[in-house]
């Protein structure tokens, strides 16, 4: 395998990238493996590169003025 980007990569490949990268999500307890092997379902079916998806799961983090509930540290 020459690398992890789409045009490098077979489905099988892929399918295999994710299900070594997230190890034994079914014995999870917490109940957020089989949300998060559904996350990168869009690489296995190569319709987006991971950097894509980890970059949208990222944002959903970054602190904004624009974001309800987030006006910055109450200690000011």
């Amino acid at each position: 395998m020459a690398g992890y980007l789409i045009a490098e990569t077979t489905k099988e490949e892929r399918e295999q990238i994710v299900a070594e990268s997230l190890g034994n999500i079914e014995a999870s307890c917490d109940g957020c493996g089989p949300g998060l092997a559904e996350m990168y379902q869009p690489y296995i079916d190569g319709e987006k590169e991971l950097r894509e998806i980890t970059m949208e799961f990222n944002a959903r983090y970054v602190k904004g003025d624009d974001m309800p509930g987030r006006s910055g540290c109450m200690y000011h």
